[in-house]
């Protein structure tokens, strides 16, 4: 998981077999997996409003509770429907969505999308949603996403630009980025510790690869627990820039979100 090295290359050097060292990490992998309920899991209402005071004395966005996104996780070609698998970078990859903390702890995450499925449609099919409600968004909290995600009370989106913003919703933007990098660092910081991630993964088989990333996520949350923290590294940027898009989202939802949008808009620019 820390090197992208082969498996050609792990089995000379503790010389065993292919098969067996294949077996091997799927077992290790299956077992930390288990774990995923206890080092993955959604903030109490206490932790929720730690992330909230350090997001709003740090940046002066108020009421955040975490930060949205998905990432590209490179792989081989698999044996089957290979086309669905090919991003809009022209690599086949699955899509995970992260979302975590401000101390770059991952308290959600879903992976096994394929690589040309859009973060709106990822979002919907992770479960993300049924979230959505004040029992996990307490006194009024609400994610940072960006473009790709379409805006509701509990995910706070910039406006979009086509230059006619005010300078009222230009520092808004601007300060949403900023708080919003959060989870770009995260996912820096996942795949700067595990760099098979950065690599292309040599799996084939597409059933059992969420099962290996999700295993990553949690050692990262069990090293941030632990204090173990790494600088953040230059990664190749496997990114790819969010398309405006409007999902499928109750219309009483958009509204109530816009509304919330401006009001923390002037808040925000109240403080200034």
């Amino acid at each position: 998981m820390a090197t992208p090295d082969s498996y050609r290359s792990v089995c000379d050097r503790f010389n065993v077999g292919k098969a067996t060292a294949w077996r091997t990490v799927w077992k290790v992998v299956k077992s930390i997996y288990n774990f995923l309920p206890i080092y993955v899991k959604w903030p109490t209402r206490e932790e929720a409003s730690i992330t909230s005071n350090h997001i709003y004395r740090k940046y002066g966005f108020p009421n955040v509770l975490g930060a949205v996104d998905g990432t590209h996780i490179r792989i081989a070609q698999p044996k089957e429907h290979q086309a669905s698998y090919i991003n809009r970078k022209g690599f086949h990859s699955l899509q995970t969505q992260l979302v975590c903390d401000h101390k770059f702890k991952i308290i959600h995450a879903f992976c096994g999308q394929a690589g040309s499925v859009h973060d709106a449609r990822v979002f919907r099919l992770s479960n993300l949603q049924n979230y959505c409600t004040p029992e996990f968004f307490p006194d009024d909290t609400h994610l940072l996403g960006d473009k790709a995600y379409s805006i509701q009370p509990c995910i706070m989106v910039p406006y979009r630009n086509n230059g006619n913003l005010n300078e009222d919703s230009v520092r808004y933007n601007k300060i949403h980025s900023s708080a919003r990098m959060m989870i770009g660092r995260t996912n820096a910081s996942l795949k700067g510790r595990f760099r098979s991630l950065l690599d292309k993964l040599p799996f084939k088989r597409t059933d059992l690869i969420p099962y290996y990333v999700i295993a990553c996520c949690i050692l990262h949350n069990i090293c941030i627990m632990r204090d173990d923290l790494i600088d953040i590294p230059i990664l190749v940027n496997h990114e790819i820039l969010a398309m405006d898009v409007d999902i499928e989202m109750n219309n009483a939802m958009k509204v109530a979100g816009m509304e919330k949008r401006e009001k923390l808009k002037n808040l925000i620019n109240n403080n200034v």
